[in-house]
């Protein structure tokens, strides 16, 4: 093994420990009766998830040019610290205005994740060629935050039946230790000290002229967006309404999203065997079997529902890591790998803040299955209209290369 081979697995180790502890939000499986306990309605608390995705979209691409002008390394150890204050909120004011302050945190802090991490992992790989180790090392990070997960939140039920507020203090610890792996990270190899970089409006334009001349980077864009939707919908926003449905004890939501994690854990850990089969067409294709499967959750019983939710976390862990790859692999201009991340990871949020927006009216109203149905059919049609759009783009590449 090399002296590089051993710096990139070093940072890959470093990378793998960050993601698993500033992921580890021990609130997630029951947020929603910890808000509904506080007094909130659903329209309050779905109002808060709207108002989150819609500042995320604002907070994305200024944070995604922060660390290009400037490092990466710092925007992932200010998103910790952020997260550390975020969820200390809710143990002192468990009121609308709290829950809502600290979800524009939690919005703050990932916008400050989203595009720096990917970006810092991708160039420190490439830059030491060890580019081929992306895929895997994403995958990777991924397990271990799903592993995390798996080992701590089955116990989220039972520690909020205890004190209430104790899953948000466990997750301003678990934060607080990420603020400091995050400190630990090595510079970027090459990286120059006293360059220069482009004030911020030429390097906004610069940025979006990159994604409107690539059109392969906007349609791998748009496959991430429908992933992205799919799982928030379907781990965050519905997980908790759809276990309330079934009539499953509060204690056991942990437990569930533990066990269905295990699933995306096998995904996320395996997924570089899809490449054999054309990465594009099986991210599509995982995508409908996402859909459909979280419409299918409603008419069956628990058990059904359960597998419904499996098989929705295996496809679900399968398709994240080989569509960062794609996104990756398809920018051409690595000086604004961060700010193009942002501005997908901005349209990811925009997208669900209108799905969740519109989700809260049919729940209103009773009526989550036809919610679910027109979902399945809107991302399957989209799925396959840019099926056919990818098709097109490389035949035309493929007959520009034999024309010239």
């Amino acid at each position: 093994m090399t002296a590089r081979t051993t710096d990139a697995t070093r940072v890959i180790r470093r990378y793998n420990a960050f993601q698993l502890f500033a992921g580890l939000l021990w609130w997630l499986p029951v947020f929603y009766v910890f808000q509904r306990s506080a007094g909130l309605s659903d329209t309050e608390i779905f109002s808060i998830q709207s108002i989150f995705y819609l500042a995320f979209c604002l907070f994305d691409i200024p944070t995604g040019m922060i660390a290009d002008r400037f490092d990466y390394r710092r925007c992932l150890q200010g998103g910790a610290i952020i997260l550390v204050v975020a969820n200390v909120i809710p143990v002192w004011e468990p009121t609308f205005g709290g829950f809502l302050a600290q979800f524009l945190l939690i919005a703050l802090a990932h916008s400050l994740f989203s595009g720096a991490g990917s970006a810092y992992l991708y160039e420190y790989l490439q830059r030491t060629g060890n580019e081929a180790s992306y895929q895997g090392a994403e995958g990777s990070a991924r397990a271990w935050t799903l592993i995390g997960r798996i080992v701590c939140l089955p116990a989220a039920g039972f520690l909020t039946a205890w004190w209430g507020p104790s899953p948000y203090v466990l997750s301003a610890v678990t934060c607080g230790i990420a603020a400091v792996i995050a400190l630990g990270f090595p510079a970027l190899p090459g990286t120059s000290e006293h360059s220069t970089p482009d004030p911020v409006l030429p390097a906004l334009g610069g940025a979006l002229r990159s994604l409107l001349k690539s059109k392969r980077l906007m349609l791998l864009m748009a496959q991430g967006i429908a992933v992205f939707t799919l799982v928030r919908i379907g781990q965050a926003n519905l997980f908790q309404p759809i276990l309330e449905s079934k009539h499953l004890p509060l204690h056991w939501f942990g437990v569930l999203m533990a066990a269905t994690t295990v699933f995306e854990v096998a995904g996320a850990a395996r997924s570089a065997v899809l490449a054999r089969f054309g990465q594009i067409r099986v991210v599509l294709a995982l995508t409908v079997l996402m859909a459909i499967a979280l419409a299918s959750v409603i008419p069956l019983g628990l058990v059904g529902t359960m597998a419904c939710l499996a098989v929705f976390s295996l496809a679900s862990g399968l398709a994240f890591p080989v569509q960062r790859k794609l996104v990756n692999q398809a920018i051409t201009e690595p000086s604004r790998r961060a700010t193009l991340l942002s501005i997908e990871s901005l349209a990811d949020r925009a997208v669900c803040a209108l799905v969740v927006f519109i989700m809260g009216g049919f729940l209103a109203r009773g009526a989550m299955p036809e919610f679910l149905v027109a979902l399945a059919a809107a991302v399957t049609v989209a799925m396959v209209a840019l099926a056919v759009l990818v098709t097109r783009s490389r035949d035309r590449a493929a007959t520009k290369e034999s024309l010239a």
